[in-house]
């Protein structure tokens, strides 16, 4: 995106509703909250802070990841639309109880329309400020009806994203037996780790931190490899887990899983990356499907949070995954576009059942005339 981006030509291209532009002088607050979609729900999508480079970088990542929400939310089976905030400013300099209430301010000023939550360089600690001024906020500290950490959630839809991707690889979901390549053994994946080893796979682990990996051999027995070596080791399941872009024109040459299947968010570097592996025959697992356990498991907080029910709702996944696999054969379509197929069907639906509605309730009123 360029200084010269004319705003409402890029909305309306790819049909976003509304770009918010939030100022406080006393606090130096400078939020952009962008709202994709409305169709199914309330936009709901974190609070990003990060010292970008221009004032369009910004507006540029806020649409994007807002965008991004919209379909993470929808095929996550969730009634809600994507939004998305970004706060120009040094996380780590730049944070004032203040400037989070602001902030709050301004949310509860959309009246419930954009429900954040934290993202990249905020915290628990930001959200509870945030909800000082606003009830449109999850990801609050445990002790305000919040559900806490939300990586055993995460790790737990990934595990069962992964049993759908293996039956549709393999004609069965068990994972006995099957050889499982984790890369990055952070707190999801060591937790995802956790129910594969009670399972009986095996697991090749890998993270640049070395008492991550070592973690993972004591627990579970793993096989301990170099960062470099994850990609071409012998195994059933390639779980990325650490950074995104992962499968790329270097990587792929060296898989020999039949599986991709992780919790890191943007695994393929580009689209023809998923086109390869797609005419390779490797089943992917779409990122934002696969990890939605995160965001199934806040959005529960909208109703009261109850651990066991958005535990059902995170095993949702397995069927969802199912689905996107059942489009991509129907539409002869790769995963990663299937996936998309199956978040905009939904909201289509919606859109079209809502139409209707609003048609049949306007006949009804003219013959009431």
């Amino acid at each position: 995106m360029n200084n010269n981006l004319e705003i409402f030509s890029y909305m309306e291209k790819y049909d976003y509703e509304q770009l918010v532009f939030c100022q406080d002088k006393n606090s130096g607050l400078k939020a952009i909250i962008a709202i994709h979609d409305t169709t199914l729900g309330p936009a709901l999508g974190g609070t990003r802070m990060w010292t970008y480079d221009s004032e369009a970088d910004a507006i540029e990542d806020a649409l994007r990841l807002a965008k991004g929400m919209t379909y993470k939310n929808a095929a996550a089976g969730l009634n809600l639309g994507g939004g998305k905030t970004v706060i120009i400013g040094d996380p780590k300099k730049d944070k004032s109880p203040e400037l989070f209430r602001a902030f709050g301010r301004y949310i509860q000023g959309l009246n419930g329309r954009y429900i954040t939550a934290e993202d990249v360089g905020t915290t628990v600690q930001d959200m509870d400020l945030i909800h000082m001024e606003t009830d449109f906020v999850t990801g609050i500290s445990p002790e305000f009806g919040s559900s806490g950490n939300p990586s055993p959630v995460t790790a737990y839809g990934v595990y069962k994203g992964m049993k759908a991707a293996a039956k549709e690889a393999f004609g069965t979901d068990s994972l006995e037996g099957k050889t499982v390549a984790v890369q990055g053994v952070g707190n999801v994946a060591y937790t995802m780790c956790e129910y594969l080893h009670k399972e009986g796979a095996n697991l090749i682990v890998t993270d640049i931190n070395k008492e991550a990996v070592n973690r993972a051999v004591e627990a579970f027995g793993a096989k301990a490899v170099d960062p470099d070596d994850i990609y071409n080791v012998d195994c059933d399941i390639y779980a990325p887990c650490a950074l995104g872009a992962t499968v790329n024109d270097e990587t792929i040459p060296q898989l020999k899983a039949k599986v991709i299947a992780g919790s890191a968010n943007n695994q393929l570097k580009s689209a023809k990356h998923g086109d390869t592996i797609h005419e390779m025959g490797i089943v992917y697992a779409p990122d934002y499907v696969i990890n939605s356990g995160g965001v199934i498991n806040v959005a529960d907080e909208l109703n009261g949070y109850n651990k066991d029910r958005a535990m059902r709702k995170v095993e949702t996944i397995y069927d969802s995954l199912l689905k996107v696999f059942e489009i991509s054969k129907r539409d002869n379509v790769p995963t990663y576009v299937a996936a998309d197929r199956m978040a905009e069907e939904r909201i289509e639906s919606i859109r079209n059942s809502r139409s209707q509605f609003l048609l049949n309730g306007h006949h009804t009123l003219s013959r009431r005339k």
